[in-house]
C-alpha cells in the first residue's frame, strides 16, 4: 500500500509523523529526473507516433504513384476495359525488394480486367483520402495471411461509344514499413535514452551546484565556537533560504537574552543574598564573642538574646528573598509553558486577604475587601495569587501604623465583556510619578522605601509585572484617593469562553 501512495501523499505523512525526510540532494534529483524520464518517454511516443505517420505518408505516396502509373495505361478498346501492361511492368508490380506488390483492376461493370482477382475489395466506410487531388482510398487489409496496405483509385475511363469509372487497385505488403518503422523506434530510443542520461548529468551537477550554500552554512555553524552566537550572513545561502537564517539569528538573539537574563539573574542574586549572609556571620561571631567575655553575666544572656533575634529576622528576610529570587526565575524562564485555566480573581483575592489579615492586625492595619463581582479571568492561579499577594505585602509593608489597605476587584465594564481589573490602594507614602517607571526593575527600591522597610529586597513589584505580562494584563500606577497613597490597578482581558457565551 506505500509503495503506491502518490509521492505528495508520502512527503505529507511523513511529515505529519515527525519521521526524518532524508537527504535533499535525492528528494532533489527524484523529484527533477522522474517526471523528466516520465516527460521524455512520452514524447518519444509522440516522436514514434509522428515519424510512423510521416513513414505512412510517404508510403502511400509512392503506393499512389504506382497506382497512377498503372491507371495511365488503363483505356477502352473495342468496347472493352482493358490495361496494356508490359511484362518489365508486372515483375516490377509483383515483387519489390522490401516487400511484394500486387495489382488489380477492374472494369466499368466490375469485371476484371487484370491482375489479382481475390485481392480484397474496398471496406463501405472508407473515407476518401484528403492529402491528394485524386480519388484515392487507402486501408489495410489481409492478404494470404500477411497484413498489406491498399491503394484504390477511381479512374475515369471513355472514348466515341462509351464512358464511365474503372477501379485500379495496387497493394504491398508491410514488410519494408515495419523495417522502417522498428528503425524509426530505435533510433528514437537511443536518442530519447542518451537525452536522458546528459540531462540526468546537468541536473545533479546542478543540484550539486545549488546545494554548495548549504554546505557552506553547514560549515560555518560548525565551525563556531560554544560561545559564538553572532548572527550568520544571510548572503551566503540563496534568496528563497535567507527567512531560514533570518529565523536562525533571531533564535539565537533570543538564546543570547536568555543567556544574559540568567547570568544577570545570577549576579544579582549573588549580590543580594550575599549582604544578608555577611550579615548573618557578622551577628554570629558578635554572639560568639559576648559568650567568651562574659560567659556567666545575665547582661551575656540579654546581649545574646537580641543578636538572636537579629539573627531570625535576617533568616526571615533572607528566605522571603530567596523566595521572591525563585519565583522571578520561574516566571522569566518557565511561566509561558504553564497551563491556563479559567480562576475566579475573586476568590483568590479573598483567600489572599485571609492569609494576609494577620500581618495587617500585628501593623495595626485595616485590610479591607472590596469584590461584589465574580470577574472571572484566564490565567494560571498560583501566579495570580503570588501577584496579589506581593501587591497586598507591599502595600503593608509601606503602610505606617494605622493606615488602611483596600483590595478590590471589579469588572472593567458592567456587562464584564472587557475583563476584570485588581486594584490595591493604601495611604502609604506613594510613589512619585517620575519613580513609577523604574520601581518594576528587580532590586531598584525609592529612597521612601529604603527609610520605611530598609529590609526589603526591590523584588515584589518586578514579579508582579512579569506575571501581568504572562497573563496579557495592564498595570497602571496612580496616586490614591487619599491623595498621597498608592493604587495599583491591574487590568484583565475577558476569558475566550465568556466571549464566546456573549456573542
Amino acid at each position: 500500500m506505500t509503495a503506491r501512495r502518490p509521492m505528495l501523499e508520502r512527503l505529507r505523512l511523513r511529515l505529519a509523523q515527525g519521521r526524518p525526510l532524508g537527504s535533499l540532494r535525492s528528494q532533489l534529483l527524484r523529484w527533477l529526473l522522474i517526471p523528466l524520464v516520465m516527460l521524455v518517454l512520452l514524447d518519444a511516443v509522440f516522436v514514434y507516433r509522428n515519424a510512423l505517420d510521416a513513414a505512412d505518408m510517404a508510403y502511400d505516396r509512392s503506393l499512389l504513384a504506382s497506382t497512377r502509373a498503372l491507371a495511365e495505361r488503363v483505356s477502352i478498346v473495342g468496347g472493352k476495359v482493358v490495361a496494356e501492361v508490359p511484362y518489365v511492368a508486372l515483375d516490377s508490380f509483383e515483387t519489390d525488394t522490401l516487400g511484394r506488390i500486387y495489382y488489380k483492376v477492374t472494369g466499368l461493370s466490375g469485371e476484371l480486367v487484370s491482375g489479382y482477382d481475390d485481392l480484397p475489395p474496398v471496406p463501405k466506410n472508407v473515407p476518401r483520402s484528403e492529402n491528394y487531388p485524386a480519388l484515392v482510398r487507402f486501408y489495410h487489409a489481409d492478404y494470404h495471411g500477411k497484413p498489406i496496405r491498399i491503394a484504390a483509385l477511381l479512374q475515369p475511363v471513355y472514348d466515341d461509344s462509351m464512358r464511365g469509372i474503372a477501379l485500379i487497385q495496387v497493394a504491398e505488403t508491410l514488410d519494408a514499413r515495419r523495417g522502417l518503422s522498428n528503425q524509426i523506434l530505435l533510433d528514437t530510443l537511443l536518442w530519447q535514452a542518451a537525452m536522458v542520461l546528459l540531462m540526468g548529468a546537468l541536473v545533479w551537477f546542478a543540484v550539486r551546484l545549488v546545494l554548495q550554500p548549504l554546505m557552506r552554512l553547514k560549515t560555518e555553524v560548525e565551525t563556531r565556537t560554544l560561545s559564538d552566537l553572532s548572527d550568520v550572513d544571510p548572503t551566503l545561502v540563496h534568496r528563497e533560504m535567507r527567512p531560514l537564517v533570518s529565523a536562525m539569528n533571531g533564535a539565537m538573539g533570543r538564546l543570547q537574552q536568555l543567556i544574559a537574563s540568567q547570568r544577570r539573574f545570577i549576579a544579582d542574586a549573588s549580590h543580594q543574598l550575599r549582604t544578608p549572609l555577611t550579615v548573618l556571620k557578622t551577628q554570629a561571631e558578635l554572639a560568639l564573642r559576648e559568650c567568651d567575655r562574659h560567659p556567666d553575666n545575665a547582661h551575656n544572656m540579654a546581649a545574646l538574646r537580641d543578636i538572636v533575634k537579629s539573627i531570625a529576622s535576617t533568616t526571615d528576610s533572607t528566605v522571603l528573598l530567596a523566595n521572591r529570587l525563585l519565583t522571578l526565575a520561574r516566571i522569566e524562564h518557565g511561566g509561558e509553558n504553564l497551563p491556563m485555566e479559567t480562576v475566579s480573581l475573586r476568590a483568590l483575592a479573598q483567600q489572599v486577604g485571609l492569609e494576609m489579615a494577620m500581618s495587617a492586625v500585628s501593623r495595626d492595619i485595616d485590610l479591607s475587601l472590596e469584590a461584589l463581582d465574580d470577574a472571572p479571568v484566564q490565567g494560571q492561579a498560583l501566579l495570580l495569587h503570588e501577584l496579589i499577594a506581593n501587591l497586598v505585602d507591599n502595600a503593608l509593608r509601606y503602610t505606617p501604623q494605622g493606615g488602611n489597605v483596600v483590595l478590590r476587584v471589579r469588572a472593567a465594564t458592567p456587562d464584564a465583556l472587557h475583563g476584570a481589573v485588581l486594584e490595591v490602594e493604601d495611604s502609604g507614602a506613594g510613589i512619585a510619578p517620575a519613580e513609577r517607571e523604574r520601581v518594576f526593575t528587580p532590586f531598584y527600591r525609592v529612597a521612601s522605601a529604603l527609610e520605611r522597610n530598609p529590609g526589603g529586597a526591590g523584588l515584589g513589584l518586578a514579579i508582579v509585572r512579569d506575571i501581568a505580562a504572562l497573563h496579557g494584563a495592564r498595570l497602571e500606577l496612580a496616586t490614591a484617593s487619599n491623595g498621597h497613597g498608592l493604587k495599583v490597578s491591574v487590568h484583565f482581558n475577558a476569558p475566550p469562553t465568556l466571549l464566546k457565551n456573549n456573542i
